[in-house]
């Protein structure tokens, strides 16, 4: 992990930053991750509280609410980053793209693994939440405002709430493609039409 590295992230995954300048200053959600890197070295050293403190000044600064327990990987980006919220046992991959509201939430009040495991590659929408030790899968997709409360195989998209699932993931540039989700209500409805459709018919002959 390297500042450049993260600054390449950036450009990589918002076609929006314009300059260097523009992305070491203007990207809470980059400061909130380089913020948490020396927190989440407090935190495994022991020093709870320092962690903490540091961790909820970085909040103050960046809206961006990451636990310095919280296990991230290389070039993890939250693109805006208002009100993200991660908690303390969660563990992110390689790659991951976060969008603004997103909630990596526990559903315990155990002293556990109680928070989700996000696999390499994976896109969560806006506003969208994830609850409980689940595991979302390499590639996946979540779409904005889903919630999700079990596990994501591997290259699958979700949406809906509670979440549905669908074939296909993404990778790479398709990882901004998050908007491109199935319509389920709309695939529901038909299905229901279709089945009025055939009870009409059956009736009518008898």
């Amino acid at each position: 992990m390297s500042f450049a590295e993260d600054i390449r992230t950036v450009f990589e995954k918002d076609p929006a930053a314009r300059s260097f300048a523009e992305v070491l200053f203007c990207y809470p959600g980059l400061h909130a991750v380089w913020l948490h890197r020396p927190a989440h070295r407090l935190w495994q050293a022991g020093l709870y509280f320092p962690a903490r403190l540091l961790s909820h000044v970085a909040r103050f600064l960046t809206g961006v609410e990451i636990h310095p327990g919280a296990r991230i990987g290389r070039r993890f980006f939250i693109d805006h980053g208002m009100g993200v919220v991660i908690g303390e046992t969660t563990e992110i991959g390689d790659d991951v793209l976060l969008y603004q509201g997103v909630v990596l939430g526990g559903i315990s009040l155990e002293h556990k693994k109680r928070h989700p495991t996000l696999g390499n590659g994976v896109v969560v929408g806006a506003g969208a939440t994830v609850l409980g030790a689940i595991k979302i899968g390499d590639r996946s997709r979540i779409g904005a405002g889903s919630v999700v409360l079990h596990e994501v195989p591997p290259d699958t998209t979700v949406f809906g709430i509670p979440a549905h699932s669908a074939h296909g993931g993404a990778a790479g540039r398709g990882q901004l493609d998050h908007n491109k989700l199935p319509d389920y209500c709309s695939e529901e409805m038909r299905r229901v039409q279709q089945q009025l459709d055939q009870l009409r018919k059956e009736l009518a002959a008898k």
